[in-house]
């Protein structure tokens, strides 16, 4: 049986506890530590037991496995401190603040001995899920450029998030899944990375950003994310040598387009545009053309906690490992580094 002990029992917090019935037989939620009481009433109406002091926290032996739930900035603190104690850790995302941060954080794991992991649940979402299935399968030959966005409509930043202390922002926040799922799904060497960070509505920190991820094989993959773009685009649009697919949202609708012939054959008509005539831009015709549907994947959130526990276990290797996670930092990191020096960071 392994026990969680939430470590800042805030609205992620909630979501983790609220997942621990769907995660099966063999793993429970029993405590929680908090400095804020109404998030320890709050957790004691749930019915976990409570602690005012990470001391104590740390010392009750109620629980094997601690999540680090707080504001960003406190990630490395709490971890390190929950290591050394004893204790496997899982934190959330992102991470850490820093690359020097992630590393002292890795270095006390192995320091202990202890699991250490990043709750990415996103490589359990059905969209990437479909999109890796894919790419896997050769469907769509050599890909040459992947795409994959989330746009918002609000142009509001919620909690931390504004804040540039507390780790906020659109890169370390939800780019941080979508370069992991990329980094996940495509394993060869980066080779440079470029990046544009801007403040539309949020003062302190980016509410949209545009990164663009150099592969050593030639993929180019652009990464965006905005809180305050009106007419949204697809989720993921990517291009292969023999194929292209296009997810419009996470409902996961969307196709596979292929060619029917490689060696063309036909004479493209020219097409009068109001630019002027274009042979090179002609649509092909129908019968050249099949539409695909997408695969249908099983998928669940859950399953990150049994591969935790499995991995505790010795039953299975454990799927989000620290050395994946610095990688993603890396390209965080070089992301930064390129806004702010306007210039492509070179690996």
């Amino acid at each position: 049986m392994h026990k969680l002990g939430i470590i800042g029992y805030g609205g992620m917090a909630g979501y983790h506890h609220g997942q621990a019935a769907r995660v099966g037989d063999g793993f429970s939620v029993s405590a929680a530590f908090d400095v804020d009481p109404e998030r320890l009433e709050l957790a004691r109406a749930n019915g976990l037991k409570t602690y005012d002091t990470i001391g104590n926290f740390l010392a009750s032996r109620e629980f094997d496995i601690v999540l680090v739930a707080t504001p960003n900035n406190f990630h490395c603190e709490y971890t390190i401190a929950a290591l050394e104690a004893g204790y496997n850790v899982v934190c959330e995302k992102p991470v850490a603040m820093s690359l020097a941060e992630l590393d002292s954080m890795i270095a006390a794991s192995k320091r202990t001995g202890k699991l250490f992991s990043v709750h990415q649940n996103r490589r359990w979402d059905e969209d990437y899920r479909i999109v890796r299935e894919v790419l896997k399968s050769g469907d769509l030959g050599k890909p040459y450029t992947i795409e994959s966005r989330v746009h918002g409509q609000w142009g509001v930043v919620h909690g931390w998030r504004a804040y540039k202390v507390a780790g906020g922002g659109m890169l370390l926040d939800w780019g941080v899944h979508l370069i992991d799922q990329m980094l996940d799904m495509i394993q060869e060497p980066v080779k440079s990375v470029y990046a544009r960070l801007i403040s539309v509505r949020t003062e302190d920190v980016d509410d949209y950003f545009k990164l663009l991820i150099n592969f050593e094989s030639g993929l180019v993959a652009q990464i965006e994310v905005g809180t305050y773009c009106l007419d949204t685009m697809p989720r993921w649009y990517i291009n292969g040598d023999a194929g292209s697919l296009r997810i419009q949202s996470w409902d996961c609708a969307g196709k596979i387009i292929k060619a029917n012939d490689r060696v063309l054959d036909w004479e493209p008509v020219i097409v009068q545009t109001k630019a002027g005539p274009t042979r090179t831009m002609a649509p092909r015709p129908k019968e050249t053309l099949t539409e695909k549907e997408l695969p249908k994947v099983e998928t669940d959130w859950a399953d990150y906690y049994r591969n935790v526990m499995a991995a505790i276990d010795g039953r299975a290797e454990l799927i989000v490992k620290p050395e994946q996670v610095r990688r993603v930092f890396r390209v965080i990191e070089a992301a930064f580094e390129s806004d702010r020096t306007g210039q492509s960071v070179i690996f």
